[in-house]
């Protein structure tokens, strides 16, 4: 089941790729711009055919792919001098910034697809429900070992476990008073004296229970303790709400990826300690870390709702991580290359202004330095969350 997950990642990131370039593609030939090669991966050739003026094919290693636009910049001279009018540095500043975004907007798209067709083929999970997903056998004697579920001979049994509470009874009273949701309920209980009695009614079957019991304290836990947790119940919305789910969702991974960006430097240290977990240096990972944890997932002695949920979010989170990360004002990423056309924009529009022709095109042989520097840092902090992730995992699925 784990490789079926690893399997399941890798061919999920293909299709991400795929669909990158498919975006710089279809809009390069919709503005007319000559493109001569669309492959996913790199190295040696494995399969290739031409259609048209075009080739397309697969190259052996699986770690990206591109599109060939012919003029891509300055130091692209077509192989036809004939093409230099289908040239991507001819075409008007607005389709090449077009052409360049539109592989980050086929992530965007794609992500918010997967979070769409989850909400409403699997539903929106919900754990603030009475429904019951777990009964704490005992009451553990210490707040660490309640976090770590630890139980041993000398813990008496807990208060749920003695009313005879089980996993799937819906709670809709305690001590009498009712509760639709696991808010009031943990406010209930937590506000109860420890050692009280107290009643918990549950739908079960179709039918009323009353149960009593009493309840118990926690070393170093305020309030009284039951030993239950909520379920996470799946619950599909109609498509409007499905619409407004899937734009929240968005808006939330595109936060938390601006701040796992944003730590990265202070995380970068942290990578190998001991303590990675609880530091900046969990929020980050590479696509080793993904993959494991998506293994991780479909393994896991969870439901398949569970399952699907997380394996689509992680993709989804992926799909806008990249998206975003592409489009930062850096060479050589396709973001570096909009702010370049930006820039040659606002100096002509100077030049104008001064009664000066057009300084054209930027030379990008001056920029290479830059680029290469960047590609360089890109490479090396890739390679240390590779290595992070191999000797130093991050459980992301939980225990």
């Amino acid at each position: 089941m784990d490789l079926i997950g690893w399997v399941i990642f890798i061919v999920a990131l293909l299709v991400s790729v795929m669909l990158h370039e498919t975006g710089h593609f279809v809009l390069a030939k919709r503005f007319g711009m000559k493109v001569t090669r669309y492959f996913v991966g790199f190295g040696p050739t494995l399969w290739s055919t031409r259609r048209g003026e075009t080739e397309y094919g697969i190259k052996a290693l699986p770690l990206g792919g591109f599109v060939k636009i012919v003029g891509m910049h300055s130091l692209d001279d077509p192989e036809d001098p004939a093409d230099e009018a289908r040239s991507f540095r001819r075409a008007p500043a607005g389709q090449r910034i077009a052409v360049l975004c539109a592989g980050s907007f086929m992530h965007f798209l794609l992500a918010f697809l997967l979070i769409f067709g989850l909400a409403l083929g699997v539903g929106i999970a919900n754990d603030n429900t009475t429904q019951l997903g777990t009964i704490s056998p005992c009451v553990a004697s210490s707040l660490t070992a309640l976090d770590n579920g630890t139980c041993t001979a000398s813990n008496p049994a807990s208060p749920a476990k003695k009313a005879g509470l089980r996993v799937g009874d819906t709670v809709v009273a305690f001590d009498g008073k009712p509760v639709s949701n696991w808010t009031q309920l943990g406010n209930a209980i937590r506000d109860s004296s420890p050692g009280a009695p107290a009643t918990i009614t549950v739908r079960r079957d179709g039918h009323l229970l009353t149960l009593p019991t009493k309840l118990a304290r926690v070393g170093g836990r305020s309030g009284a303790y039951l030993g239950i947790a909520p379920a996470v119940v799946f619950q599909v919305p109609n498509p409007l709400r499905a619409v407004s789910y899937a734009g929240s969702t968005f808006g939330q991974v595109v936060t938390g990826s601006a701040r796992a960006v944003a730590a990265l430097p202070a995380a970068l240290p942290k990578l190998f300690s001991k303590d990675r977990s609880s530091t900046a240096a969990g929020q980050v990972g590479s696509v080793v870390g993904a993959a494991e944890a998506t293994g991780a997932a479909v393994a896991a002695n969870v439901g398949w709702q569970y399952k699907v949920s997380f394996v689509l979010l992680l993709i989804a989170s992926l799909n806008i991580f990249v998206g975003l990360v592409n489009m930062l004002p850096l060479l050589p990423m396709d973001g570096g290359h909009v702010a370049v056309i930006v820039y040659e924009r606002i100096r002509a529009w100077l030049a104008r202004l001064r009664g000066r022709p057009d300084p054209g095109l930027v030379d990008m042989a001056k920029l290479l330095p830059v680029s290469f520097s960047l590609f360089m840092v890109i490479i090396l902090v890739s390679v240390l969350l590779v290595l992070a992730d191999i000797v130093n995992p991050v459980n992301l699925v939980g225990g």
